[in-house]
Formats: structure tokens, sequence, C-alpha cells
């Protein structure tokens, strides 16, 4: 888990509560079940009725993986390339397939393979290449499917907010309530701010930066599984993949 993702949420809803404190309030006024319903299902919603099934169900799981470990190793990728190449020189190209087995990653096992298959690097590249594109797409996708979630929550805040009005002006026989009712009313437009800006947005912005990551690592091991298969050497093949560190 990326505990620095999840210390800048805390410390996002922190402040909002911290300022409502300093200014004399409590957090329970902040809690409103009506106005979280209406800014939450709403979102969704929308989300859903806006969104194919699929780049829907990918946005959900995109969220989870902004708050997993998905740091890319690229000084590790280079050396595990640099290892391929010298057990293909060594044992043959066939024996890349048990490298393959190891590897949880398609990407990378596919590479592989094509390799073990004494595959040319045109054919590893236009198979490799449609792989890493569509993937990305894919998320890209989900991810704004995310984005317009954080356009949709500011909007249902507002409706909550109006709802909440019309409830409040039609008790106007008591006066007392009025204010409590009103303040009551504008929970849901902070709750709809809130989420969108605290955290569907800033989530959204991070698993762009995590997809562009993850493209130039599997871009990197491309070029790798093509250099093994134009047979050069270990120590060339890390001399030219020493520029994606730069």
């Amino acid at each position: 888990m990326d505990f620095t993702a999840v210390i800048g949420v805390l410390l996002a809803f922190a402040a909002v509560l911290g300022g409502n404190y300093l200014e004399g309030g409590h957090a329970q006024e902040l809690l409103n079940l009506p106005a979280a319903a209406i800014v939450i299902c709403g979102t969704l919603a929308a989300a859903i009725i806006q969104s194919p099934k699929q780049d829907f169900a990918r946005a959900i799981k995109l969220i989870g993986w902004a708050f997993g470990n998905n740091q890319q190793d690229l000084k590790g990728k280079i050396d595990e390339i640099v290892q391929w190449c010298v057990i293909a020189r060594r044992k043959g190209l066939l024996s890349l397939e048990a490298e393959a087995d190891k590897h949880k990653d398609d990407f990378v096992k596919t590479g592989l393979l094509l390799l073990a298959d004494g595959k040319g690097p045109d054919v590893i590249r236009s198979t490799l290449e449609v792989d890493l594109i569509t993937m990305e797409q894919r998320d890209l996708q989900g991810t704004k499917v995310i984005e317009s979630m954080g356009g949709y929550a500011p909007t249902l805040g507002i409706i909550g907010a109006v709802l909440g009005l019309i409830h409040v002006m039609s008790n106007l026989s008591d006066p007392e309530s009025l204010g409590s009712g009103i303040a009551t009313a504008f929970v849901a437009t902070i709750y709809g701010i809130g989420i969108a800006n605290l955290f569907l947005i800033p989530v959204a912005n991070k698993i762009k930066s995590l997809i562009s990551m993850r493209y130039q690592a599997q871009e990197m091991v491309l070029e790798g599984l093509m250099f093994i298969a134009e047979g050069q050497n270990p120590k060339a093949i890390q001399q030219r993949l020493q520029g994606y560190l730069r």
C-alpha cells in the first residue's frame, strides 16, 4: 500500500475538520446521512449512466490501484533484462520459457515467450506495442470516468443543498429551527466539493502518473527484449537502457 497517498487523503479531510473546529464548529455538524447519500449515490449513478460497464468497473479497480504500491523499479528491470540476455546467450532462447513462467506480468511473459519461440524484433515490437497501447487506452478510459465523477459530485452537492433548503422552507412555522436547518442543508455542498477536490480529482491525476510510469517501464522492457532478439551483448544492452534512468 502507498501510505503517502493514504496520509494525503487523511490530511486533506483533517484540514477540513480542523478548520471547522477552529471556526468554533463541531464535527457532528458535518455529519448528515441524507446529504452523503445524495452526493455519493448520485455521483455513482451519473457515472454508471455515462459509462460502458467495463469502463466503470475499470475505474473502481483503478481507485484501488492508486493506493497500492505501484512504483516502477527501472534499475531492477534493467538488471533483469540483462540477466535474460545472459541466460539466452548461455542456454539458448528456448531457456527463456522458464523465465516467463516465473512472471505474473502478462506483458513480460508474452515478450519472453515470443523470444523463446525465436520471433524477430519486428514481430516482438508489433505484438507488444498492441498490448502496450491497448492497456494504456483502457486505463485512461477508466481514469476519465473518475474525472467525470469529480465533476458530478459538486453538482450533486448543490442539489442536496437545494433539497435541504426546500425542506427548511416548508417548515417556516418553526423559526427557531431555521438556522440549524439551513446550516445542515449546505453540508451537502461541502460533501460534493470535498469529495471531488480532496479525493476524486487527485486520485484521477495520480492514476494518470502511474499509467505514464508503467508505460515507460514497459517500453523499456520492449526495447530490451528487442535488443536480445537482435543478439546484442549484455553490456551493450545495459548501456543503452541506462537512458531510461535519467
